[in-house]
């Protein structure tokens, strides 16, 4: 086939629905710009193109050969072309290679980054030139922190220390992971300390503080940063950190002298903010070259990182730093392209002898997510299909709970009253806001303005995809069309009090950054004009919503972009039909945002089976280069 007759072949996927805008785009640019360019690798490149909007990094060419299916999960008609497309492709790896080697716009196992070609193919993966160049730094900067030992700290004295921190176990509990992750996190750069929720990560993180703190070789405090990928996970993670120092023995705090430095430990701040997001920019004022000023930096929420965050964050750490990544391995991967941190923990697998398998620590047991929820993500997590199912028909009146709802109109009653047995729906979020404070008080305003963003956090609708009317669009219509019509919200226009917004898109010029959630509020020194109020645990800010321009109502929300986050009670609401995107992680990810109650609400529950049967998977090189 020629290259115009690909082009069109291409068009027509695109008018189908397979392909998007921008991966045509990609391969006219390609045809424009490279006249050698054949019609294999126009193909390719709109593959590759509409797989790393999925989140995938690269392009498995042996793996579209062998199962493009699997790989693209296309219509039957669209599915078809693609295969005898592919059936004229060479066999062999070397000879699909040679078809490829005269044009200007791929470059075949590079072996540094000085080259411009838009494409590489490295180890059988096609790349996008970027994400190869992130990878690859990624990698690089992994292997060279987790193996580097770390000289100055004195052994005997910090086990003396570690004794004094962590209180041995009861007989039968085994091994302390708590104590061995901040043992494991003094001997080296880098360090991976992955677990459930409950089992302690920013509990051990704070012991980890003081040690560091208090073993350091000089006078002089370490300088310590604390970041998130979220403004919610980021405010979550100095709040655990506070809670955890300020409950050390009173005795051992003033032995150890922690007001020294835990007086100047600064907020916890988003990785755009941390890194210096340059607005109306991809650009951050922050990297290799003007290093972060610290000493040690401790990066919670880490599965949310995707690929290019990383790099730009390892690559603006100075050399002499530590860094500790905490998450969850078995969430979610980033929205955007890479699955970082499955990829590191899956590198530092039992049974690997790298480096980075020696900074790796799992925390095993949980001390507060027990009970149904805990059970119901343990066996999600396990694959038990049939275990979850069981305890979620258990008991209707329980913590865990499924809704069958045959009509989506079902959700907006479950949002306003919640269920039986469970904490409300939104209603407490609704009373808390009719009860405004009379007068010009700022701070009995200020107190009201936490309260109303404390009880919308008490109960959230998570689902699995953005359209249609089991999805977030769809249930944020008809959530707000009930609320409005009993008269609950006073709705005449887009803007209105109450309305719970979503950021869309990072503004560093607002301090706004996707994923904030913020609650439109009249502002009474301001002759009652509307404000979108935000807050992260320990302040306050406002922005005029005439200045917000990318943003969603918020009553409902993907999971993905609930993680960060959690709510007494969590609906996961599951779409009418199975979709790729509803998987093992993505339940797991929703349930794991409960504190007290879940429920599942589900037209078709046997859905839940499907997707704790379907793992997530994320094409990388990363676990190669490891």
């Amino acid at each position: 086939m020629t290259p115009a007759g690909m082009l069109h072949t291409l068009e027509r996927w695109r008018a189908v629905g397979c392909l998007r805008s921008l991966d045509l785009a990609l391969a006219r640019f390609l045809a424009d710009t490279d006249p050698r360019a054949p019609a294999s690798l126009l193909l390719a490149a709109a593959l590759l193109s509409q797989l790393e909007g999925r989140g995938h990094c690269a392009l498995p060419v042996a793996d579209l050969m062998a199962d493009p299916q699997g790989l693209l999960a296309w219509p039957s008609d669209a599915m078809a072309g693609l295969r005898a497309l592919l059936a004229e492709w060479p066999s062999a790896p070397d000879a699909r290679e040679a078809a490829w080697h005269e044009a200007a716009s791929i470059e075949i196992e590079p072996l540094n980054e000085q080259g411009r070609s838009p494409l590489v193919l490295s180890g059988g993966l096609l790349y996008l030139r970027r994400y190869w160049r992130h990878e690859t730094r990624v990698a690089a900067q992994v292997r060279a922190r987790a193996g580097e030992r770390s000289p100055d700290i004195d052994p005997i004295a910090a086990q003396a220390l570690l004794d004094r921190l962590f209180a041995p176990l009861p007989a039968g509990d085994g091994p302390d992971w708590q104590k061995i992750a901040c043992q494991t996190a003094l001997q080296g750069r880098l360090t991976l300390i992955t677990g459930g929720p409950g089992t302690g990560k920013t509990h051990t993180a704070a012991r980890l503080l003081v040690l560091l703190q208090s073993l350091r070789p000089g006078p002089a405090p370490l300088r310590v940063a604390l970041a998130a990928p979220t403004g919610k996970a980021a405010a979550r993670l100095r709040q655990s950190i506070s809670k955890a120092l300020d409950g050390l023995d009173a005795s051992l705090a003033a032995t150890l002298r922690l007001t020294q430095w835990t007086d100047a430990l600064g907020p916890a701040r988003t990785l755009h903010s941390l890194l210096g997001a340059q607005p109306g920019t991809r650009r951050f004022r922050h990297d290799a070259a003007n290093p972060l000023d610290l000493d040690l930096l401790i990066v919670d929420e880490a599965s949310m990182i995707h690929l290019e965050m990383m790099a730009l964050l390892l690559d603006a750490l100075p050399a002499h730093a530590r860094v500790v990544l905490l998450g969850d391995r078995d969430q979610l991967a980033s929205v955007e392209a890479g699955a970082v941190m499955g990829d590191l923990c899956q590198g530092a697998g039992e049974g690997s002898e790298s480096a980075l398998a020696r900074q790796t620590v799992v925390l095993r047991r949980s001390h507060r997510f027990g009970g149904p929820i805990g059970a119901l993500a343990l066996a999600v997590n396990a694959g038990e299909a049939m275990a979850a199912q069981a305890l979620l028909r258990a008991d209707i009146g329980g913590p865990v709970s499924l809704v069958e709802a045959h009509d989506p109109r079902a959700v907006p009653e479950l949002a306003l009253d919640g269920r039986p047995g469970a904490q409300g729906g939104y209603r407490s979020y609704l009373a808390q806001l009719a009860a405004r404070p009379d007068g010009e008080d700022r701070e009995a305003f200020e107190s009201w303005v936490r309260a109303v963003l404390r009880q919308f956090d008490a109960f959230r609708v998570l689902c699995a995809v953005r359209e249609g009317p089991w999805g977030v669009s769809g249930l944020n219509e008809s959530i707000e069309r009930a609320l409005t019509e009993a008269r609950l919200l006073a709705r005449r226009g887009e803007w209105y009090e109450g309305r719970p917004v979503m950021v869309t898109r990072n503004d560093p010029a607002l301090g706004v950054f996707n994923g904030d959630i913020g609650i439109v509020l009249r502002e009474p020194a301001d002759d009652g004009a509307l404000r979108c109020w935000f807050g992260d645990g320990e302040s306050l800010r406002s922005v005029a919503v005439t200045r917000l321009a990318e943003v969603e109502t918020a009553f409902a929300m993907t999971v993905h972009k609930s993680q960060g986050s959690e709510f007494a009670h969590v609906a996961l609401v599951l779409p009418e039909a199975d979709v790729p995107v509803l998987t093992r992680e993505l339940v797991y990810t929703g349930i794991t945002r409960a504190r007290s109650a879940f429920t599942l609400v589900a037209r078709h529950p046997e859905l839940m089976g499907t997707a704790v049967g379907r793992l997530t998977r994320r094409v990388s090189g990363l676990r190669a280069r490891l």
